[in-house]
């Protein structure tokens, strides 16, 4: 059954309030991020018939909370390489202090620089600089038998070197946070507001749009919607910009536009 399965991708979370996701060939699993509870991790795998312990690695786009909740639990129970930059490991070393103000150990870490690719089973990783306000912020493409999936989510804009990452990718999965109109009328502080709004931010529904209509090469045939926030956001108002871009492309009918959720996986996505 596995040999046969192919390439997957499973968002298990998405969101503020944690992010996770799997992107599995036949022979290799790989978690990007741990930003919900390892108990929760495991319930979410185990909702779609997936055992958490044949998992191969996991993977770390940057040092927040929502991406890093459950990392330090989860290391522990799998066993398993953890990958991420030095300076995320030092950020987020840092972060997680005991009272005594010693540092977790991470008894696998594996530390990568953006840019180098690596391998992971015989999935072959791509690390790309994504503008973000963390200390060394990553998105990942992933590459296995011809399929290629792209993962983009925290970045306050798309530069030109991360639009050429994303080029030829079959599963696409990408930040839409925030409406700019709900943004600016929604109760977050206005210093909050001018950094999910800045360029080290998040993206908003209008700049994914922007990038659909005039720099995407409509490769994929799963368009991943992510990171939307449930304060200044909506889903149907995201999918709807999304599939008004995309159909101005003509790529309505090639294209799925599927949305990540904060509270429950979304079904996997197999190639």
């Amino acid at each position: 059954m596995l040999a046969s399965m192919g390439v997957s991708v499973s968002m298990l979370a998405s969101g503020s309030r944690g992010n996770c996701a799997m992107v599995a060939s036949s022979r290799t699993r790989i978690l990007v991020d741990a930003g919900i509870s390892c108990r929760e991790t495991f319930k979410r795998m185990k909702a779609l018939a997936e055992d958490p312990y044949s998992l191969s690695a996991v993977l770390i786009t940057h040092e927040h909370c929502d991406h890093v909740y459950g990392l330090a639990t989860l290391a522990k129970k799998l066993h398993i390489p953890i990958f991420m930059t030095g300076a995320t490991h030092q950020a987020w070393a840092r972060a997680m202090r005991d009272q005594k103000g010693e540092r977790p150990q991470l008894d696998k870490l594996e530390k990568f620089e953006s840019g180098h690719s690596f391998q992971v089973g015989d999935i072959a990783v791509k690390p790309f600089t994504i503008p973000h306000d963390a200390a060394d912020p990553v998105g990942f493409t992933f590459r296995a038998d011809g399929i290629k999936v792209g993962i983009a989510t925290d970045l306050g804009y798309l530069p030109v070197s991360v639009r050429d990452h994303l080029r030829g990718c079959d599963v696409l999965v990408m930040e839409s946070n925030h409406d700019l109109e709900m943004l600016r009328g929604g109760s977050y502080p206005w210093s909050v507001k001018q950094r999910v709004m800045s360029r080290v931010g998040h993206l908003s529904n209008e700049a994914l749009a922007d990038f659909f209509t005039n720099d995407y090469d409509n490769k994929a045939a799963f368009v991943v919607l992510a990171h939307l926030s449930e304060e200044n956001n909506h889903p149907e108002i995201a999918r709807r910009e999304a599939e008004k871009a995309l159909a101005n492309r003509g790529g309505l009918f090639h294209n799925r536009v599927l949305l990540a959720a904060q509270s429950e996986a979304l079904e996997p996505i197999r190639l």
